[in-house]
């Protein structure tokens, strides 16, 4: 395969959700010269000449469990606010490519295949992807909906653990961006170990936790102790009803606080709940509530304000991570990768300040851009 031919797979779990459906449509709409790449960091000037695969050359496929086609979900999208009026149409060929390399997911309700047959059929599913497309490598990024933490005596692997093992099976570097276990269940241990392939994860920082990891480490360096921390979130879609569920919320929540635990070195009192309201559809509001002691005990106070759009904030970041493991796993290098923790609230290489995360992304890209 020539050097100008070479395509890359990106293999979304959750194929027709509002992430992977702002992805898809955002990468043709980049590619197309649309719309500038926003949020995109691996589209600034450090990330130049690194040998990430250009935004032309990405292929999309995934599996889902609903029958949405991605034209009418981006519709959808679009008459939210969160697709410009007018990109489904005017994307509508790419779109459609790509739901056409969707296929369907489990286990669903009466679903009688155990584990081994899921993971043998997703597997298919993926090495049937990268031989027609004629693809260099495919890239599985997890952005489903959250799932509740595994009940301790669950003999069956949860849903996000079968496409992940799937995943590994065909070859495949695999992201989680969401809180769902993945990778990280014992179960798959040996096999995340012996296959060779580069991966990150866990839950991809996008807005209220992107805001804790830069103003946690804020109070740490001026000396200004916090008593309590407290969040709301209010948001509706998919997301919304998904994250209803106590047990996924749960789940969601301890990436929250996980992030100030390890930054401040306490968990501060207070605790995060989220509302599902649908009329707010697919877009966001988060509300922190910060108590902290000034110089001679003052006591102040600060409280944040974020809305937006989840899937929006999501998306460059998942065509961000997608082209970095695609490129890491093209100059040979395996397993974890730490250096991708900035995109995360519980990544692999442990917990650090954004500034910080951000500097070794900016090294690895210098270490990618040295690889022939």
């Amino acid at each position: 395969m020539s050097a100008h031919a070479v395509r890359t797979g990106v293999w979304f779990i959750g194929a027709r959700g509002s992430v992977a459906t702002t992805a898809t449509a955002g990468c043709a709409a980049v590619t197309a010269g649309l719309h500038p790449a926003a949020g995109m960091v691996t589209e600034t000037a450090p990330f130049a000449d690194s040998g990430l695969p250009a935004l032309h050359s990405l292929v999309f496929g995934g599996h889902d469990t609903v029958g949405c086609p991605l034209p009418k979900r981006a519709e959808a999208l679009a008459a939210g606010g969160v697709l410009p009026h007018g990109l489904p149409s005017a994307v509508r060929s790419e779109l459609a490519a790509a739901d056409a390399e969707i296929r369907p997911g489990g286990p669903l309700p009466g679903d009688t295949r155990t584990d081994e047959e899921l993971i043998a059929a997703f597997t298919a599913d993926l090495t049937d992807f990268g031989r027609r497309n004629e693809l260099a490598r495919t890239v599985v990024v997890n952005v489903a909906s959250t799932e509740p933490v595994p009940d301790p005596g669950q003999h069956r692997l949860p849903a996000s653990s079968l496409y992940a093992a799937a995943a590994l099976r065909a070859g495949c570097p695999y992201i989680n961006f969401t809180p769902s276990t993945g990778l990280r269940t014992p179960a798959l241990q040996d096999a995340v170990a012996d296959c060779g392939l580069p991966h990150a994860g866990r839950d991809g920082k996008t807005g209220q936790t992107l805001l804790r990891s830069v103003l946690a480490p804020m109070f740490v360096q001026r000396a200004l102790p916090v008593r309590a921390w407290s969040g709301t979130n209010l948001l509706g879609g998919g997301d919304g009803a998904a994250l209803a569920d106590p047990g996924a919320a749960a789940a969601k929540n301890a990436g929250k606080e996980r992030v100030l635990a390890d930054t401040l070195g306490v968990t501060p009192e207070g605790e995060v709940h989220i509302d599902d309201v649908p009329a707010l559809g697919d877009w966001k509001t988060a509300w922190d509530h910060i108590a902290f002691d000034g110089f001679l005990g003052a006591r102040m106070v600060l409280q944040t304000t974020w809305q937006g759009c989840d899937s929006a904030l999501a998306a460059p970041l998942v065509l961000d991570l997608a082209r970095l493991l695609a490129r890491a796993h093209e100059v040979g290098l395996t397993g974890p990768r730490p250096e991708l923790g900035f995109y995360f609230k519980d990544p692999d290489g442990g917990p650090a300040a954004l500034s910080e995360q951000y500097l070794q992304l900016l090294a690895f890209a210098e270490r990618l851009r040295g690889q022939k």
